[in-house]
């Protein structure tokens, strides 16, 4: 059975609010920058409490950001 990780558009989000870096994301909500490259690479799921933190950021509900199981993105 092979293990199914939360996913999510975090890269393409900050990418697309005007360049926001990892940094300044982890600013915004409370963490690390490696702890938003972790999620970035799929090495770390949220919390709740995180995700919806994350989510408040850029002002868009949790499923917009985070998805479960696969999914077709490209990856970097």
């Amino acid at each position: 059975m092979s293990k199914i990780l939360v996913g999510n558009h975090i890269r393409t989000l900050r990418f697309n609010h005007n360049e926001m870096t990892q940094q300044q994301l982890a600013d915004k909500v409370g963490v690390t920058r490696q702890t938003i490259l972790a999620l970035e690479k799929g090495n770390y799921s949220p919390s709740l409490e995180l995700a919806f933190r994350i989510a408040h950021a850029f002002n868009l509900s949790i499923e917009e950001v985070f998805y479960y199981g696969s999914h077709n993105e490209e990856e970097s």
